[in-house]
């Protein structure tokens, strides 16, 4: 038997403040679209926002369901949309911030396994690293430049 340990870098950054411009307004789509989240059963609401090669921003939210497992990823919403808007444009950045209604998040919110799953995808399909901006309500701000790093024993396309 052989150990194999797997590392990755995240850039940690005390608040958003800390940002650049680009990423901080990023951030800021993403808190603001959470006042869309539709979240009646888990009281999380989460907000994304993608940033597109040719500078638009897509934004969305989770959607819940009373069937639980048909309900949406903010993240799904954002890519999905994204893509359907600019079928031929590559993601450069997804922006990821929820709201809890029991407390305040004062830690990084980061993507389900699904939504790095998801990320990956686009990732593959435009053959271009997406960079993923982590945040809370507050406190310290997560960055990674690419889902990879979040999903190291990934599943691919080169793997089918």
């Amino acid at each position: 038997m052989q150990e194999k340990e797997i590392k990755f870098t995240v850039q940690v950054y005390k608040g958003a403040d800390e940002l650049s411009a680009e990423d901080a307004a990023l951030v800021a789509k993403a808190k603001g679209a959470l006042v869309n989240a539709y979240a009646p059963y888990s009281n999380f609401k989460v907000g994304a926002a993608v940033l597109l090669s040719n500078g638009e921003v897509v934004t969305g939210t989770n959607q819940e369901n009373a069937s639980f497992p048909v309900g949406i990823c903010a993240e799904g919403t954002a890519l999905s949309t994204a893509s359907s808007l600019y079928p031929d444009t590559a993601i450069e950045a997804i922006a990821v911030t929820a709201k809890s209604g029991n407390h305040v998040l004062n830690k990084p919110v980061a993507p389900c396994g699904v939504c790095r799953q998801r990320i990956l995808e686009y990732e593959t399909r435009y053959k271009h690293d997406i960079k993923v901006i982590m945040i809370g309500e507050e406190g310290e701000v997560y960055k990674v430049s690419t889902v990879k790093d979040l999903l190291p024993l990934f599943f691919s396309n080169s793997d089918l």
